[in-house]
């Protein structure tokens, strides 16, 4: 048991202490049972404070820690390596978070917040007194990465994991490597098209050695975790008549970069396939790339005046698509400036709700500008009308920069400029067990601190699949998250968390209630002496504890809650 304990609680800047007394919480628990040693501090995760504890560990012999602070997600790993730095078991650590579940919950109640900090603080030193050391779980990883998705996020995230000498497997589910990025004609602030810029990179990976790349082929199932993955995959023959290939990889760690949809409206959103002169901005995309000439030409009839309809299927006030797609504003400036060199006599009209072009693509809007597009703004509320008065077709708009001035324009082409949405495949998301925010796309650790990483150890996102992005914003988070899954490869060996569940064989019967309560299938059945129990993978185990509640026998305990440490936590709490 813990006899000299030392307590440090934050001020976190104002976050904590403009709700919770943090003194009041310090004098509350200094003659608690095995405290030796209990401060304050303005952030305890600064450098100095830091040093400080290391200093206090050797000098008063302590043998627990206890930060009373923020979330554990932030800083966790931060005051473990403070402990080991101080020549202690970085496990005999205990955080409490009277941030979050304190000052921030109880922001209306000082006195509240100050009294149920106090109790947070209690428990943690309760639970220290019997926290007992606890050791890694060491194993050796595989050297090869899969990269699931071909396209610019994939293709970048795989030529540098070969450029750190990694053995890549690229997988990409249609025929053709590039995605969307493929598709799209000339590229803002870059000479070449979509399609140069892929074939430019895919020659580039096709050439090297210790890149493989499947086309035509999806990942059916997967198993294991960090640094022992196996995938298995289905592969299209290329021969119809062929029987499809099924193969088996094992790979260290998955970046996974599959990429978005494009917002497909509704039959009669906006007048969408019922009336003949309404395209999406993909549709129009490919208009312009793909026509020749000096005039441009749609369906047999020469399109002089365009309306640009903004934000369809993107912040949608009473819609799924709450958030903004980033990139559809600059896309269709470029688009708009392109066809009006491109052709004679090109008139563009912009109806929108706010032009976000942002960074260097601002040089787009002021482009626009000089070349005489018109900008008209519209309310949520009042979208622009639709109507169709012989062979024309007519848009009525209020622009809110005129007063509401009601405008009526003839033209002879809308452009719905569509967003980005999620993949309507979220095979490989439910398949490794992704997380999906509001917006559906899939979720990193935290934007800022661990922006490509996800709660599943060894598995990295990148691209638009956790979001809108641009080409130059998607290549980036690829090449993040392909430094951060070589990362989890590159020593040869792994440590797993030690807080895993335990199975006491003695008791266990196996009535499977454990396995169906995993979340992450690390609990199987096997026969020990002839008796079916149930065996915890520790390499996949995250300690989440979601068996131990429901084992009929009280057979399971979770390393490092163990009973004697969760009941003393009750004690102190009741």
């Amino acid at each position: 048991m813990k006899n000299r304990i030392g307590v440090y609680i934050c001020h976190c800047g104002g976050n904590i202490s403009d709700y919770v007394d943090v003194e009041k919480v310090r004098q509350a628990v200094e003659h608690e049972e095995g405290v030796v040693l209990s401060k304050t501090s303005m952030f305890a995760c600064s450098d100095s404070n830091q040093n400080e504890m290391v200093n206090d560990i050797k000098e008063f012999g302590l043998d627990g820690v206890i930060v009373a602070s923020c979330s554990p997600k932030l800083h966790l790993t931060t005051f473990r390596n403070v402990t080991e730095r101080g020549d202690l078991n970085k496990y005999t650590y205990v955080h409490a978070n009277i941030r979050e579940q304190g000052s921030w919950a109880h922001s209306d109640d000082t006195d509240g917040a100050t009294e149920k900090a106090i109790h947070l603080v209690k428990a943690a030193i309760a639970k220290s007194r019997y926290a007992e050391p606890l050791y890694t779980n060491q194993f050796e990883a595989e050297k090869t990465i899969a990269v699931i998705g071909g396209g610019i996020a994939g293709l970048k995230a795989a030529i540098s994991l070969s450029d750190k000498k990694s053995t890549v497997i690229l997988i990409e589910k249609n025929d053709k490597i590039g995605g969307h990025t493929a598709e799209w004609g000339d590229l803002f602030m870059s000479d070449e098209k979509g399609n140069e810029l892929i074939n430019r990179i895919y020659s580039d990976l096709a050439q090297r050695e210790n890149v493989t790349i499947l086309t035509g082929a999806e990942v059916a199932s997967s198993k294991g975790s960090i640094g022992n993955f196996t995938l298995k995959i289905r592969k299209r023959p290329n021969n119809e008549s062929d029987p499809m290939e099924i193969m088996e990889v094992n790979v260290g760690s998955v970046v996974v970069a599959t990429g978005f949809d494009h917002y497909v409206p509704q039959k009669g959103e906006f007048d969408y396939m019922i009336n003949d002169n309404i395209i999406t901005l993909p549709e129009f995309k490919q208009l312009v790339d793909k026509s020749t000439g000096n005039r441009l030409v749609y369906k047999g009839k020469e399109i002089n005046n365009i309306a640009y309809i903004y934000c369809v299927g993107s912040r949608q006030e009473d819609g799924e698509n709450t958030y903004c797609s980033r990139f559809c504003c600059t896309s269709v400036i470029h688009t708009a400036i392109v066809a009006k060199k491109k052709f004679k006599n090109i008139n563009n009209i912009h109806l929108n709700r706010g032009i976000r072009t942002y960074g260097k693509q601002e040089l787009l809007y002021s482009e626009s500008l000089e070349l005489g597009d018109i900008y008209l703004q519209f309310d949520y509320n009042n979208p622009p009308q639709i109507a169709t008065e012989g062979k024309k077709t007519v848009v009525t708009v209020k622009d809110i920069l005129s007063a509401g001035k009601e405008l009526t324009l003839e033209t002879d082409l809308i452009v719905l400029v569509t967003g980005m949405v999620p993949r309507a495949d979220q095979s490989i998301g439910t398949m490794f067990k992704l997380p999906k925010g509001r917006d559906k796309f899939f979720n990193e650790i935290h934007m800022k601190l661990r922006p490509v990483e996800t709660v599943i150890d060894g598995i990295t996102i990148a691209g638009a699949c956790q979001g809108p992005k641009n080409i130059s914003e998607s290549v980036n988070s690829a090449l993040s998250a392909a430094t951060k899954s070589y990362s989890y490869i590159s020593k040869g060996t792994l440590e797993t968390e030690p807080i895993v569940a335990e199975i006491n064989q003695d008791l266990c019967v196996w009535c499977g209630k454990c396995q169906e309560a995993c979340p992450f299938d690390a609990i199987e059945k096997q026969e020990v002496n002839g008796k079916p129990i149930a065996i915890v993978n520790t390499s996949v185990c995250k300690g989440c504890g979601m068996c131990a509640p429901i084992c009929p026998e009280d057979a399971i305990n979770l390393i490092g809650y163990t009973s004697e440490e969760i009941k003393s936590m009750i004690d102190v709490l009741a």
